[in-house]
């Protein structure tokens, strides 16, 4: 399966009339955060395939479309934040936002917050278990695990909890956004114990 991971800029190669040209070979596109709805939707209205998507640190709990209408998703995309979804016969975790650096801000959650999100998880990762022989396929964030793409500034602190994760369930990848500063983005494909963590800005192609 080839999957188009965008994330945090909207990107002219993408949104584009020649999408189909660029892209046409894609089985699956994953948007890892602070991507806005127009963007997404007009993805999934020019391909016939399926847009998967997470929350980034940006969003807003409603926006609205060039028409005025109120959007709190992207029509016709798939929202996985903190869901556990199979598509074409890959498991799909997804788990977005950023680590709380603004009081009263939505999707920005502290380690703990984090921690819970994850936890309430494990039951659907165990049913994968036993239904499917693995936990899950391909962890979709949008900040990076602690150490590993991040940075020490507040904002851009990966979380820990993304590491046991790694650790338990062993994943195949984990995709991220959020570090889409060039300061930030000298590394962007590591290896964790059983999992590829590759960051993605704005465009990144991965063959599972």
């Amino acid at each position: 399966m080839k999957i188009l991971a965008i994330s945090d800029r909207v990107d002219e190669r993408v949104y584009s009339e020649h999408i189909h040209h660029n892209y046409g070979d894609v089985d699956l596109f994953v948007g890892c955060g602070d991507l806005p709805c127009y963007y997404l939707e007009y993805v999934v209205s020019m391909v016939n395939q399926p847009v998967l998507y997470v929350h980034g640190n940006h969003d807003v709990e409603v926006s609205h479309t060039a028409t005025g209408r109120r959007a709190e998703f992207a029509e016709g995309c798939d929202l996985i934040d903190g869901r556990v979804v199979n598509v074409k016969g890959l498991l799909f975790m997804g788990l977005g936002g950023s680590i709380r650096y603004t009081p009263a801000t939505p999707f920005q959650y502290t380690e703990g917050q984090m921690r819970a999100r994850v936890a309430r998880l494990i039951p659907r990762l165990f049913v994968n278990k036993l239904r499917y022989g693995r936990f899950v396929d391909v962890v979709i964030t949008h900040a990076p695990p602690y150490g590993i793409h991040d940075s020490a500034d507040r904002a851009h602190v990966g979380f820990r909890v993304f590491l046991t994760l790694m650790a338990w369930f062993k994943p195949r990848y984990l995709l991220h956004g959020h570090m889409h500063d060039r300061k930030y983005n000298a590394q962007t494909c590591t290896t964790y114990r059983d999992t590829k963590v590759v960051g993605v800005f704005p465009v990144r192609s991965v063959e599972i």
